[in-house]
């Protein structure tokens, strides 16, 4: 059992100082260290090691003048050492604007019909709005059973994609067909495949000027030409809702950071992640490094971990059709999986706030949106007001920039049933279509929503990311109305061991990799940390 966290002893201070009276507007408490933290401020700082000293890279531009000796770390201060600095963590405005993600009654009775009628009823005005723009305020605008033959017109309506391959129950378990199942692929597109279009009450097959592969299930978009002889409307040009409005960015005075992470995979086979996992909870809370190092750590303002805490590896599907007498003392693999991040998350929030949204593996509803992970998985960690459980997706304003991503199944899910393969692509299209998930319900498990799609969106974010992607990538993009947007895809850590450093002040990315010489390698290889 892990003992309670004690405090800092008087002659040993806490590198990274952040008051709760300041992020909270309450009364502050008395500043806490976990255990694990005040044994490695004992001994000997883990800047300087017995395979020669760690490379650190970080925050080169932000951090304070070294005093050029490794001594000045956060061992404890003998007679002839100065007394260590301890620096403040600069404290952000931070407002969570996630509501509309959070399910009041759940109700699973209804048809998943009502959320497509309401996602087309809620974007028409936006679409038909943009087709003025585009094709003249007097082009016509018709609905589908007032389609003329051969009239040049503009339709509105939600896409259909009828795809060959794409897995169905009904094939499986027809007695007709007696198929075997279906292997599964890496993507479910074909040349075969068809796009429709449908409105409110009618529907029809699309051919001409549109690329049926990249578009998706659920795509609400506007397009122009003309009904055929043969029944199919032949398109000519498309537009989609493009970019939302978007709120000007708070000039800030200095470089403010967050620090955005996922893919832990605890409780994996990955031992090298576990280290490097280490070494990113040391340099955020300033263990790692000189006085230069600990500097620049104090400008991360937030941690952002996007899903897939655990490892897959911790999931049972069987348990639940196992007799019950056969898993009466059999202990659930997350467990273990669930006590160590309770643990790490112990070392951060103690330093830092952090935010944490659930992800495909983790212990919580699978249906989009994904409810905050409960408190009580965190006994350590939950006792500070710094830990922020959030859901998927999540949406948060820090310091004027708005943040809003996923943990990546919306992302991942596009990409089996589009060609296109790159993360930030299909985030830039997810942007333009305005709509986060356009699969959903279709191939991507959602709640039946009816009033309203919380999926629509209604204000361009700053930053947009997708979790748990293969590698990392960052770009800017720009709207019409000069809105500019940092589209980020964080990359898994549990094997590439990087995690993304975001700039508020210039919207600026980078990654920072936490590298460990494996078995293999030579004795006096190095640790790697750099960005």
């Amino acid at each position: 059992m892990v003992p309670p966290p004690q405090r800092f002893p008087p002659e040993l201070k806490s590198p990274l100082q952040i008051s709760a009276a300041q992020s909270y507007g309450g009364p502050a408490r008395p500043q806490e260290s976990p255990p694990r933290v005040q044994e490695k401020a004992r001994r000997p700082s883990p800047g300087h090691g017995p395979r020669g000293p760690i490379k650190a890279a970080m925050f080169s531009e932000v951090s304070a003048p070294r005093e050029g000796s490794s001594s000045l770390l956060l061992c404890r201060p003998g007679s002839e050492d100065p007394e260590p600095s301890v620096f403040d963590r600069v404290q952000p405005a931070y407002s969570p604007c996630a509501e509309r993600f959070k399910l009041g009654e759940r109700s699973f009775n209804r048809q998943y019909a009502h959320i497509y009628a309401t996602r087309l009823m809620q974007m028409s005005p936006l679409l038909t709005e943009r087709a003025q723009q585009k094709w003249g305020a007097d082009v016509r605008v018709r609905k589908l059973c007032d389609l003329q033959m051969g009239e040049q017109c503009c339709i509105v309506g939600t896409l259909f994609k009828h795809m060959e391959l794409q897995p169905s129950i009904l094939k499986e378990i027809s007695e007709e067909h007696n198929l075997l199942p279906q292997p599964p692929r890496t993507k479910y597109i074909s040349e075969s495949d068809e796009l429709i279009l449908e409105d409110e009450l009618q529907r029809i097959k699309l051919e001409g000027n549109i690329d049926v592969e990249k578009f998706v299930t659920g795509s609400v978009i506007a397009i122009y030409g003309a009904e055929k002889n043969d029944g199919k409307f032949t398109v000519e040009d498309f537009c989609t809702a493009d970019l939302p409005p978007q709120t000007p960015r708070t000039t800030l005075s200095s470089d403010r950071f967050v620090l955005l992470l996922s893919g832990l995979g605890l409780g994996g086979s990955h031992a090298d992640s576990m280290l490097a996992l280490q070494l990113l909870v040391d340099m955020v809370t300033g263990q790692l490094g000189d006085q230069g190092e600990q500097s620049g750590a104090a400008t991360i303002s937030r941690v952002l971990l996007a899903g897939n805490l655990l490892s897959q590896s911790t999931q049972d599907k069987d348990a639940s059709t196992k007799a019950k007498y056969l898993t009466k003392k059999t202990q659930a693999g997350t467990v273990d999986a669930m006590r160590l991040l309770d643990e790490m998350l112990m070392q951060l929030v103690a330093s830092v706030p952090v935010d944490v949204m659930p992800g495909q593996y983790d212990p919580t509803n699978y249906t989009l949106p994904q409810q905050p992970l409960h408190h009580c998985m965190f006994p350590l960690s939950s006792t500070y007001p710094t830990l922020q459980l959030a859901s998927n997706p999540h949406q948060a304003t820090l310091d004027g920039v708005r943040i809003l991503g996923t943990s990546g199944q919306n992302v991942k899910d596009i990409q089996k049933y589009s060609s296109m393969d790159s993360h930030l692509e299909i985030l830039e299209n997810t942007l333009r279509l305005r709509h986060l998930a356009p699969t959903a319900p279709d191939t991507l498990g959602c709640y039946p929503f009816y009033l309203k799609d919380p999926f629509i969106l209604e204000e361009c974010p700053h930053v947009y990311f997708s979790g748990n992607a293969p590698s990392y990538q960052a770009k800017r993009i720009t709207g019409a109305d000069g809105q500019e947007v940092l589209l980020v895809a964080i990359p898994e850590f549990s094997s590439t061991q990087t995690a993304c450093l975001v700039n508020l002040r210039t919207l600026e990315c980078e990654p920072i990799r936490f590298s460990s010489f494996s078995a293999g390698d030579d004795e006096e290889s190095e640790m790697n940390i750099s960005h």
